[in-house]
């Protein structure tokens, strides 16, 4: 009989986190939600039956809680996805310090600090997947989008490392480059003038899933997702 998979949503909420909670349900996974406000995952908890844990990613004490009360009453996760970003910007003149580091330690600590109780997990079992979410700022720096993009390079550089020291052990880490906005809410398909202007975060989620059964023998560390209709 096949044992049942976990997944972990780290920074979950509205958009994509959301379609991935349905999917990995759907698909008949244990599913636990991760966020900093639990209370706003309140529908989203009774629409899948996930279990909800409050967590500051940036925070080690925060995120070896959230490991032990997973692990606890689901098991060591078989996925997990991490999904938090520091979007802060501002021109280089303007630049705060400590938004920035802040801004950091979301971004790219957090997701050090969430992958690192993952692969102790997985490494102890000899198998799982770490999913990082990047964004167009993680391979092209723009103008006013410095701290936004020192954040998500270090996230991507991360994720190489990672995939490299971890793939031989049967750990799969893969991260994706979102190259564009994605629909959520009202904007969810109400683009009229631009039809698929926005990423659809059902298909995102799709593509996710996809990583995560790729057999080991055809792995990817890295996957960029866009609209057919956005330059690059």
């Amino acid at each position: 009989m096949n044992r049942t998979e976990t997944a972990l949503i780290v920074s979950a909420g509205p958009g994509l986190s959301a379609s991935l909670a349905r999917l990995f349900a759907k698909e008949g996974m244990q599913v636990a939600l991760a966020a900093r406000d639990t209370a706003k995952l309140a529908p989203l908890v009774d629409e899948t039956g996930a279990f909800a844990v409050a967590c500051d990613a940036s925070e080690a004490r925060d995120v070896e809680s959230l490991f032990a009360q997973v692990s606890g009453k689901l098991g060591v996760p078989d996925l997990v996805v991490y999904n938090a970003s520091g979007r802060y910007r501002a021109p280089v003149g303007q630049i705060d310090a400590k938004r920035l580091r802040d801004a950091i330690d979301v971004t790219a600590i957090g997701a050090l600090l969430v992958a690192q109780e993952a692969a102790v997990g997985m490494l102890a079992r000899g198998s799982g997947s770490i999913l990082l979410t990047g964004a167009t700022a993680s391979v092209k720096g723009l103008p006013g989008s410095t701290p936004f993009a020192m954040g998500k390079f270090a996230l991507r550089g991360m994720a190489q490392c990672l995939a490299r020291e971890l793939a031989p052990k049967n750990i799969h880490v893969a991260h994706f480059v979102i190259d564009g906005g994605i629909a959520s809410g009202a904007m969810h398909r109400d683009v009229a003038n631009a039809p698929d202007a926005l990423l659809d975060p059902d298909a995102i989620a799709r593509e996710y899933l996809h990583v995560h059964r790729q057999h080991r023998s055809a792995w990817t560390w890295e996957i960029e997702l866009r609209p057919w209709v956005e330059r690059f």
